[in-house]
């Protein structure tokens, strides 16, 4: 039971070390142009929004992860 909690919590954070590098090298340089002053709102928005749906991406997986370890730890 605890070889699979502690396997849980190292994806876990494997996993947010993983989101936080594609949010730095792929969010972070997104820019819009061409609205004027409304240029850092937009890409502000974007960004807002592809990490909103990375992070609920990464709940559904930290979810499927959980329940197939439990699952399996229930069983032996």
């Amino acid at each position: 039971m605890k070889s699979g909690i502690y396997g849980f919590l190292f994806s876990m954070w494997i996993l947010i070390l993983i989101g936080g590098g594609i949010v730095v090298t792929l969010l972070g340089p997104i820019e819009v142009t061409g609205y004027g002053d409304a240029n850092w709102f937009i890409a502000s928005v974007i960004k807002a929004v592809i990490a909103i749906i990375l992070v609920i991406i990464w709940i559904l997986i930290l979810s499927k992860m959980k329940n197939w370890i439990f699952k399996k730890d229930i069983k032996s």
